[in-house]
């Protein structure tokens, strides 16, 4: 008899077949998540990739250095440094010991040696503010040639680096804290209120709040690396303004990631900024250190623009960042662009559909 709870073992219920375990697992886990699980695992796979490929064996690169010696002295030095094994170093000849130093102060180049030829030691003059790494980089290769010719050399720092910024990387920490503020508060703008504007009007009003945080991040990251821990001392304004230009590209690059593709745009942003951008920076290993494809990439992402033009605002006066401030300006710009007119075609699309659905 069946219970009157139409539970027993004769109701509909209990007779219904049980599914399968595929049919379950259809109904439990999506395609869509199939994918995204995918994606998440191509990231990780990629951020190993990307960083022990970057930095599991540095070698120096065609870094800049110049031999100050008498002539045929100079010539000879620098031909056969610059035929050593890989090509580490680019070796040029300058004219005086003052000349090479003018040109290190203005990161043209990266060191000199200086030659004594009454004497069985010289000189390496040297640059710490441009990368702690390079330096000794370019003493080992030194020292082996100044071996094999039975010499040696003192070493003399004529860009040194500041007491709280222990071996160079204050820079590239803050240029890194910068980029991840600029592409969370996009990110969180686009998980609060969709991570498509409704309209242009919606993501201007976006960009706007974007850049108003920008100006905050870059002031507060200056103040922290200076006034309050003395790491970076001495360029508040430059770096402030720097540290906006960087957090706004990053926001509005990540703008438009999400405009295009959803919360996909948030994975393509970490694969930029974090698995391409943060090893080829030049952090603990400047450009020059790294293999072929992160030294290309140095440059021409704000990360490595960015951690470089700290670099050279606080030990170099900002001679050179010029190339970088574009780099870093072009991608505000383009994501402003394209965040904008993805909106608006959006919009415009969603005009035409409404009164053919009509």
């Amino acid at each position: 008899m069946a219970d009157q709870t139409g539970n027993g073992p004769d109701s509909p219920r209990a007779k219904a077949p049980s599914a399968g375990f595929a049919s379950e697992l259809r109904d439990s886990v999506e395609p869509r998540t199939v994918w995204l699980i995918v994606g998440v695992l191509f990231v990780q796979l990629a951020f190993v990739f990307s960083y022990v490929g970057a930095f599991h064996a540095p070698k120096p690169h065609s870094v800049p250095v110049m031999v100050v010696a008498p002539e045929p002295i100079a010539r000879r030095l620098a031909v056969r440094l610059n035929a050593s094994p890989g090509s580490p170093l680019k070796v040029t000849v300058a004219p005086s010991r003052a000349a090479a130093v003018t040109r290190i102060k203005a990161a043209e180049q990266s060191a000199a040696l200086v030659v004594a030829p009454a004497s069985h030691t010289d000189q390496l003059l040297v640059a710490s503010g441009g990368g702690a790494a390079v330096v000794t980089a370019v003493e080992k290769v030194a020292r082996d040639a100044e071996n094999a010719q039975g010499r040696q050399f003192t070493v003399t720092d004529v860009v040194p680096l500041q007491p709280g910024d222990a071996r160079g990387l204050t820079g590239f920490y803050l240029v890194i804290g910068w980029i991840v503020g600029g592409y969370l508060v996009a990110a969180m703008l686009g998980i609060a209120r969709g991570s498509r504007p409704a309209n242009t009007a919606r993501a201007a009003i976006r960009l706007g709040a974007l850049a108003l945080y920008a100006i905050a991040s870059g002031i507060g990251g200056a103040l922290i690396v200076g006034p309050l821990l003395g790491a970076l001392t001495g360029h508040f304004i430059e770096l402030a303004a720097l540290g906006a230009l960087i957090v706004y590209a990053a926001g509005a690059v990540t703008m438009t990631f999400q405009v295009l593709a959803g919360v996909v745009g948030i994975g393509l942003t970490v694969l930029l900024f974090v698995v391409l951008g943060n090893p080829s920076a030049g952090g603990a290993y400047q450009q020059s250190l790294l293999p072929g494809f992160w030294r290309t990439l140095s440059n021409a992402l704000p990360n490595g623009a960015g951690t470089d033009s700290v670099r050279r605002i606080v030990y170099f006066s900002g001679q050179g960042i010029g190339g970088h401030l574009a780099v870093i300006g072009a991608y505000a710009v383009i994501g402003t662009v394209a965040a904008l007119g993805v909106s608006a075609f959006r919009s415009a699309d969603r005009g035409r559909a409404a009164p053919e659905s009509a």
